[in-house]
């Protein structure tokens, strides 16, 4: 019975009979024999480097992604090879710093902890999350566990996509109701449609003192717009992901007023590993039986 050679980071995953493990510790990529790889999921934040090693991979079957993203992914595709995406491993991470951005952002934190390195005792009254009316911009499986987490606040919230699916209403209907969002919660994929849908009129047609949140990609966003209207003073901005990204040393966003900024970091919390994990696993096991993978978001 030939083997399936599976690169992975984690080297003590529970594999099938048929399945060989590799990973950094027993087969490092940058001085290994990658012709042998059948099935390689790069390394989570491993970013294009990562992806980049799938071009010395001759007889790759299944590249399999630990991000939701795959856009990066996709010029990488050839003949015979099938992408995967890690759907549902980071619903919980990424909703949960998309609530926790609104509430920081709404109540001030930023300020408060600027305050608090100052030593100054600045007590005025803030936006709240209450009473808001929500914008949910993508509604797959994050932003369905978005809406669920901010069901538990006293707000109102509209879902929006591109086919108008699961009662959300469709993107081409968002101009007409985008003057009335005190928050729109970008969580949608990265596509032609996509790109810059958060545009210069876009921008400008939010309400005065709205709030954008970006966990989705940072092209969504047209930063040079966004910069402008942030400096306006006139909205406010929380962004996970940036264009481009890293944000060099220097970008105007750095600077910009009423903005709160992190990292990436909207699946790489302690929720991130077993959820990885679980999920590599159950693809191993269908993969060893020879029955149809999970989660295949394009064929080459």
């Amino acid at each position: 019975m030939s083997t399936i050679h599976v690169w992975t980071q984690w080297s003590d995953l529970v594999a099938p009979a048929g399945i060989t493990l590799l990973s950094p510790e027993n087969f490092p990529l940058d001085s290994s024999d990658l012709s042998q790889i059948d099935f390689y999921v790069p390394l989570y934040m491993g970013g294009a480097t990562a992806l980049s090693y799938v071009a010395q991979m001759p007889n790759l079957t299944t590249l399999q992604m630990l991000n939701a993203g795959y856009d990066d992914a996709l010029k990488y595709l050839r003949p015979g090879l099938t992408l995967c995406n890690a759907s549902g491993v980071h619903d919980a991470s990424t909703a949960e710093l998309a609530v926790g951005l609104a509430i920081a952002s709404r109540r001030g934190f930023p300020e408060f902890m600027r305050d608090q390195i100052a030593g100054t005792w600045n007590h005025h009254r803030t936006s709240s999350l209450t009473d808001c009316r929500i914008a949910i911009i993508g509604y797959g499986s994050i932003g369905k566990k978005i809406a669920k987490n901010l069901s538990g606040f006293e707000v109102s919230i509209t879902a929006f996509t591109q086919s108008g699916r699961d009662g959300s209403l469709t993107i081409d209907q968002l101009d007409a109701h985008l003057p009335s969002f005190d928050i729109v919660i970008l969580i949608l994929p990265l596509s032609d449609s996509s790109r810059h849908l958060m545009n210069k009129q876009r921008l400008a047609a939010m309400k005065d003192g709205a709030l954008l949140i970006n966990v989705a990609r940072g092209p969504v966003v047209d930063t040079d717009a966004l910069v402008d209207e942030l400096n306006s003073g006139r909205i406010c901005a929380a962004l996970d992901v940036t264009d481009p990204e890293p944000l060099p040393v220097g970008h105007p966003l750095w600077s910009a007023k009423n903005l709160l900024l992190v990292p990436h970091i909207g699946g790489n919390s302690t929720a991130f590993e077993p959820r990885g994990r679980a999920l590599i696993e159950s693809q191993l096991t269908l993969l060893a039986a020879g029955k149809p993978l999970e989660h295949v978001v394009a064929q080459g």
